[in-house]
């Protein structure tokens, strides 16, 4: 045994480095007795050696999958991968970059037995998650960038992978938009498994017994590749709903927890932690009477899923008999078994961003896109889909590295349908593409962030052109496609009698609309709580647009995270929304709920808090309304 290494981490943990194969002792000391756990390479054998009656402990963060698991504690803490800077000579550079390509190999070799596992367990459409993570470690420009950094600065090929990697994934995570903000892991996932690779280290190992995972975060390779005989759940200390790991999550069936910030303060490895991933709960040490509530919790989960099931075929009708589409937000097309599985009506939101992204700055062609928007709306049948034109704030376009390209404060900025109508030509080859895949199949377009009349009438300008141009080539398409707009601008809510009458549907982006409407910047944990969808004067701007739409025979939807809320549904069925389009997990508790709901009901309920001035006081009325008509969605 070699020199012990001692440090102690935020969770007085004493660690041990002996012998030559990287294995890790862990002694963990707690009041009244200790716990020893070994390791190889971060894979750990936890034995609890004494561990006395500790006070319950509950700490809340946002459940992004359902589910509840019991186990004990282990804990992912990762030592930092970042390469050493070490100087190379010139004539090794050819040496370096042969290391290089041999490391990418051993990655695509790794991710291509994460897509078969993942494959295994969830199907295979939720395998192409990491069609994107192959796309990075083949990106030519990436590559070259690479290369360049490695000829100029004669730096490792480690510390010059890292670097580049590291300025993509930095331009990501700054965008002014939590949902693209998110992707950037993904990048931090490749970049951490080529530098392992080069470092001769190759892939994690999994862990040998059952227990309840803890990190600071998980990429979504980990989340993959988690052998659920021994994980039972996660919770991380970031994290988002919308962040590939969470997806992964869902799509497995591992409960998890994001957004818990006291763990190293409040957990001890080995305690026993109950972790509740549909009220976003992790509680240390549950005593007898907490481990009882959850059993029966468990009962009556199984019986409402047994219910959600069944309405797979039905139709999302209130009681009284307004009828309500429901359909999915997707980001690829392999979600769209998901949706068919929860029995949602097409798509009413496809990103089109992350099908930029995976480019890493190559745009994708006409007929590259015009493919895959085939392939969904061929999946979408006769309910059709609604392709969002790019969305992406400007300042990071293609990972531009610019400073004079950088927008000082992105919110407010360079995005959207600003970025389309600077960027004609890269928007007409979307609407060229979103024109073609229209031949044969129900597809409708629409605007993102649009702000004044001007901006909508330029961008069905531009779409009449490539019509035009289209026409000459004698291409096909549906020359009466559908166009919408978003509404997540309250500007654009203020206007929306005007913009009516030049598109056929309103989609509200409540995440913008209510974080632009109250100043509110929603992934901000200051003013976190600022953020209220229920506020009268987020109601009042929408009541405004959907009226206005009703005036000119138009329909409106809500695309955002408020469509999939069923504590403010009863407000939004109140208000008069036609549809909803929420995330393909979220379909069959949306659907349940919509048909218990009244509708007369819940007019009667908007007639009357639109004149409040509290947020809270009308949340607390339709949280009312929505227990008394579903309360098995509360257990």
């Amino acid at each position: 045994m070699g020199n012990p290494k001692r440090c102690l981490n935020p969770c007085n943990l004493f660690v041990v480095l002996f012998g030559s194969k990287f294995s890790y002792c862990y002694f963990l000391q707690i009041p009244g007795g200790f716990v020893i756990a070994a390791s190889y390479f971060g894979a750990p054998s936890i034995r609890l050696l004494m561990q006395p009656k500790l006070p319950e402990v509950r700490i809340s963060g946002i459940g992004v999958s359902p589910g509840i698991a019991l186990g004990p504690i282990a804990f992912r803490t990762w030592a930092s991968e970042e390469p050493s800077l070490e100087a190379i000579a010139p004539e090794q550079v050819e040496l370096e970059w042969a290391r290089l390509k041999l490391a990418l190999e051993a990655t695509r070799q790794e991710i291509r037995s994460i897509q078969e596992r993942i494959s295994d367990k969830a199907g295979s459409s939720h395998a192409g998650i990491f069609d994107a993570h192959l796309l990075m470690i083949e990106d030519k420009s990436v590559l070259a960038e690479v290369r360049l950094t490695l000829e100029d600065e004669l730096i490792c090929i480690d510390a010059a992978y890292h670097q580049v990697l590291g300025r993509y994934a930095d331009a990501l995570s700054k965008i002014g938009d939590a949902y693209l903000s998110d992707r950037s892991i993904d990048i931090h996932d490749v970049c951490r498994r080529v530098i392992r690779n080069l470092a001769g280290f190759g892939p994690t190992p999994h862990a040998t017994e059952p227990h309840v995972l803890l990190a600071h975060d998980l990429t979504p390779s980990d989340t993959a590749t988690m052998d659920r005989d021994f994980v039972l759940g996660f919770a991380t200390e970031v994290g988002s709903p919308t962040s590939h790991t969470a997806i992964v999550a869902r799509s497995m069936g591992i409960p998890a927890v994001v957004g818990l910030h006291k763990l190293p303060a409040a957990m001890r490895w080995g305690n026993t932690v109950l972790l509740d991933g549909y009220a976003g709960l992790l509680i240390a040490n549950p005593t007898a009477e907490t481990l009882a509530f959850y059993d029966k919790i468990l009962e009556q989960k199984a019986a409402a899923n047994t219910k959600l099931e069944e309405l797979r075929e039905r139709s999302s009708c209130t009681s009284d008999g307004r009828s309500i589409t429901l359909s999915a937000n997707i980001e690829f097309l392999q979600e769209m078994d998901l949706v068919h599985k929860n029995g949602g009506s097409g798509v009413g939101l496809y990103r089109t961003e992350f099908f930029y992204l995976d480019s890493n700055g190559r745009l994708p062609t006409e007929d590259e896109q015009a493919a895959n928007y085939t392939r969904v709306a061929q999946e979408c049948g006769e309910s059709g889909v609604i392709i969002r034109t790019f969305d992406l704030g400007g300042d990071k376009l293609f990972g531009s590295k610019s400073e004079d390209s950088r927008e000082p404060n992105p919110f407010l900025g360079w995005r959207g349908i600003r970025v389309s109508l600077d960027e004609r030509d890269i928007f007409k080859t979307q609407l060229r593409a979103i024109l073609r895949a229209s031949a044969r199949n129900k597809v409708r377009v629409m605007y993102p962030m649009v702000s004044a009349l001007e901006e909508l009438l330029e961008a069905n300008r531009i779409l009449e052109e490539c019509k035009s141009e289209l026409e000459l080539e004698d291409a096909e398409f549906d020359t009466a496609i559908e166009v919408g707009v978003m509404i997540e601008v309250p500007g654009a809510a203020m206007i929306a009698s005007r913009l009516a009458r030049e598109v056929s549907f309103f989609s509200f982006g409540t995440n913008d609309l209510v974080q632009y409407t109250l100043a509110v910047d929603r992934i901000n944990e200051k003013v976190a709580g600022l953020y209220q969808p229920a506020h009268p004067a987020v109601l009042g701007l929408m009541k405004m647009a959907i009226d206005a739409g009703h005036e000119q025979n138009i329909w409106s939807g809500v695309c955002g995270e408020m469509a999939s809320d069923i504590t403010i549904l009863p407000l939004l069925v109140g208000l008069g929304v036609d549809e909803l389009s929420v995330g393909a997990v979220q379909l069959p508790m949306v659907k349940f709920a919509i048909r218990r709901l009244d509708y007369s009901r819940c007019v009667e309920l908007v007639a009357g808090v639109l004149s409040l001035g509290e947020a809270r006081e009308i949340h607390d009325r339709s949280l009312a309304m929505a227990k008394d008509r579903y309360p098995e969605l509360f257990i």
